[in-house]
């Protein structure tokens, strides 16, 4: 029970860090796809920015926005993640993610890419909102936009 509460302790920790000091929250100018999204059940709204190389992958990733301690530290997260990744692999993620945030089963087939499962692991801080469900929309809200920008859709919402 003692190590439970440890690493409870410990992912709550992770995720207030993000929140209070969220990596690569700036503009990227030099960026070739964004996407704005927004969760209107909270308010919490974001812009994701990706600059994608000629052979799809991603370069670099930043946000902009404003939110919650949970979207924040997911859209911080994020853009630590996904860095290096190909678009596959960053689309890939969306999925497991949204699957480890409701709980529901999800079949990581496509997850047998390097590195791929030990990005879903580092991103299981996230998955006590399962608790909270009205919180899933929170922790998705910048990976749902991550993917709008890799479509050249312009929004996309949690509703």
């Amino acid at each position: 029970m003692k190590m439970k509460d440890d690493l409870r302790d410990l992912y709550q920790e992770v995720i207030l860090d993000h929140g209070r000091r969220p990596r690569n929250l700036r503009p990227l100018p030099c960026a070739n796809r964004q996407a704005h999204g927004q969760n209107p059940m909270c308010g919490d709204a974001l812009t994701v920015f990706l600059k994608v190389d000629k052979g799809g992958r991603v370069r670099e990733v930043t946000f902009l926005g404003q939110g919650c301690a949970i979207s924040m530290a997911s859209a911080s997260m994020m853009t630590e993640m996904l860095t290096g990744k190909s678009e596959a692999e960053a689309r890939a993620l969306v999925p497991a993610f949204q699957a480890m945030c409701t709980g529901e089963t999800f079949e990581p087939r496509h997850l047998h890419m390097d590195g791929m499962e030990d990005t879903l692991e580092r991103l299981q801080v996230l998955s006590g909102v399962r608790q909270f469900p009205v919180r899933v929309k929170c922790a998705t809200l910048a990976w749902h936009t991550m993917a709008a920008a890799f479509d050249g859709t312009e929004t996309a919402s949690t509703e």
